[in-house]
């Protein structure tokens, strides 16, 4: 399936990817996030602009996006082999944990209604919260983790 707008069969007879003996590999490779300067060089093809515009000829980037998962649990397994930021494998981590198995980046939210917890509390908890300001065991494991609360337990940690 071709790219509206562009004429398969003029692509076709010009294409070196389509008249290659390996494209099946080549559009496998980049379909699985493979870098389009590897695939070119592996392959031998003049360069990336050869698989970028095979790419877009056959509309080979929807298949990609779908497969971004693949390449974030790659660079994720990566992570104790090479040199990579901490914060990268977390952004990496971040990003896998939102992207559904079609690739479809799915925004999940929490939210909690303090209300709410707040009127499971007992007689009391009320009375011990107002007095003392403690909240009862079960409201911390609810809530869920903030910048305050992961600074408070590295601390803890700490000591």
């Amino acid at each position: 399936m071709s790219k509206p707008g562009i004429s398969l069969g003029r692509h076709q007879r010009c294409c070196t990817i389509c008249q290659h003996a390996d494209r099946e590999e080549i559009e496998t490779a980049f379909i699985a996030w493979r870098s389009p300067a590897l695939i070119a060089e592996e392959y031998g093809l003049s360069d990336r602009k050869t698989v970028y515009r095979h790419a877009h000829a056959l509309d080979l980037f929807p298949k990609r996006g779908r497969k971004i998962r693949a390449a974030l649990e790659s660079i994720i397994e990566k992570a104790g082999e090479v040199e990579v930021s901490a914060s990268a494998v977390v952004a990496a981590v971040q990003a896998y944990a939102k992207i559904n198995a079609n690739g479809a980046w799915i925004d999940r939210t929490e939210m909690v209604s303090m209300n709410d917890l707040f009127a499971r509390m007992s007689a009391e908890e009320l009375e011990a919260y107002a007095s003392t300001g403690a909240l009862p065991a079960w409201f911390n494991a609810i809530l869920p983790a903030t910048s305050s609360h992961s600074r408070e337990v590295e601390n803890d940690d700490d000591h």
